[in-house]
């Protein structure tokens, strides 16, 4: 996947996500790599917490991240960056910092490819 930059984020198109549900019909190859990544992205405890933040507070400068998370600036950095690469979160860049929020839309894409409605 390509870098992701604060305020932009991967279009929504991705086949895995737009089409039927995994447990309607069996993915392919490339869709089940293109949902690995986003659930790759998904599978770590502390980018977990970090949406868990971010859509409870809908937005969050990620100078306010590292006190709740317990984790340094590089770390969160990190965090985000794999988020955004997957179009789980974008941010806008203001001045030396980002702000975050989650992309509801593709959490719903999410939900709705592992058969969730």
């Amino acid at each position: 996947m390509p870098a992701a930059r604060a305020g932009t984020r991967l279009p929504l198109a991705d086949e895995a996500l737009c089409g039927p549900p995994l447990t309607e019909v069996p993915l392919s190859g490339d869709d089940a790599v293109s949902l690995a990544g986003v659930l790759a992205a998904l599978a770590d405890p502390v980018r977990l917490r970090l949406i868990s933040i971010l859509a409870a507070q809908g937005e969050v400068c990620s100078c306010h991240l590292q006190e709740p998370l317990g984790k340094s600036q590089p770390t969160i950095s990190h965090h985000t960056r794999v988020l955004a690469e997957a179009g789980l979160i974008e941010g806008d860049r203001r001045g030396k910092w980002t702000w975050w929020r989650v992309v509801p839309e593709r959490l719903v894409a999410v939900r709705e490819a592992l058969g969730g409605s």
